[in-house]
């Protein structure tokens, strides 16, 4: 069985990658005033999460950027069938809006020609300033038919809760071309990463993202996002799963007794959830016990709400599919490690 793997990060060596696809104003710009590129850091260069040792390559290549080692180590040893690309390059953080749109123009490019072109095999993520909702559709429909995009992707860490109305354009954009909604771990948007300040340590604001998944979870549902934009289909990138039970059910029993106050939530929120949104399978936070997994399964009654990644070339765990290749039987195992992306991203 082909897998399709709907996390692979591809990464630009470094912002000069940029210059052919920007426009002279742009890189004088960028050369006088000494801008190195978005100033989130998701992924210290030295932490060992960052990348499995074998993906660093070259010195001076950062993991990511090589698509000959992408292919040897990712698609060819799978095999994976469809590959989806997400380059967390974070134009969200960029201050100048001008700026951030013209990088993610430029970036946009630079997949398609880098990346695209060049392996039949891969998809990728439209990356759009979204802290600019109309710079963001402008983007969405200068990419939306290509048929090598599939997703619109953003951060997990915003400027306002993906609930809030002023993102709906991005969505309504996203489901007029058929593209997938992913929300993907990291960001700097500004904002501490806790809702009670800012934390000491990457370790706090590392473990503290599950926090955010479930808060804009919480904001697309509650705020009537899918009740507004019934097409919507939003991916949740490295968030963890083993979270998603208890929030189905903290939901539902809250919903019951204060659902006169959001009328417009007129299903349990779970029925949403299962309807409209995925989870990753990277980072798999949960030892590699397979009855635990189908417990998970179980309490969110679906076996199609989970889409195999890899996450590469990120290194959470030695071999990311093992638990799915174990006592689970053979139709949810061929779900998640590649059914379930089919139908939900339609290829």
């Amino acid at each position: 069985m082909k897998l399709i793997d709907c996390d692979i990060h591809n990464q630009l060596v470094s912002l000069h990658d940029l210059e052919v696809y920007l426009p002279d104003f742009w890189c004088d710009y960028i050369n006088e005033s000494a801008f190195v590129g978005p100033d989130a850091n998701d992924y210290p260069a030295s932490a060992s999460l960052t990348a499995r040792p074998e993906t660093r390559g070259n010195e001076g290549c950062p993991p990511g950027s090589d698509l000959a080692l992408l292919r040897s180590q990712l698609l060819d040893k799978g095999p994976v069938g469809i590959g989806i690309l997400n380059c967390i390059y974070w134009v969200q953080s960029v201050h100048h809006p001008d700026l951030a749109a013209a990088l993610a123009t430029a970036l946009n490019q630079w997949q398609v020609d880098e990346w695209l072109e060049p392996e039949p095999r891969l998809r990728a993520s439209i990356v759009v300033p979204s802290q600019q909702p109309e710079m963001a559709v402008r983007e969405i429909e200068r990419w939306g038919e290509h048929p090598g995009f599939v997703q619109v992707l953003l951060p997990v860490r915003s400027d306002a809760p993906y609930g809030n109305r002023r993102y709906d354009p991005i969505y309504e954009a996203a489901s007029r071309h058929q593209l997938v909604v992913g929300i993907h771990y990291g960001g700097a948007a500004g904002h501490p990463p806790t809702p009670a300040g800012w934390p000491s340590t990457f370790v706090e604001e590392y473990v503290d993202m599950a926090q955010l998944f479930q808060s804009q979870v919480m904001s697309l549902i509650i705020e009537g996002t899918f009740a507004r934009i019934p097409q919507l289909r939003v991916a949740l990138l490295e968030s963890g799963f083993t979270w998603m039970p208890s929030l189905m059910w903290r939901m539902d029993k809250e919903w019951k007794g204060l659902r006169h106050n959001i009328p417009w939530v007129k299903r349990p929120p779970s029925a949403y959830m299962r309807e409209h949104i995925r989870l990753t399978t990277a980072p798999l936070d949960m030892p590699p016990h397979t009855h635990q997994l189908t417990q998970i399964l179980d309490q969110m009654e679906s076996d199609e709400m989970l889409i195999y990644s890899s996450d590469y070339p990120h290194w959470h765990t030695d071999e990311p599919m093992d638990i799915f290749t174990a006592e689970i039987s053979s139709d949810v195992r061929a779900k998640i490690m590649a059914e379930n992306a089919r139908n939900f991203y339609r290829f």
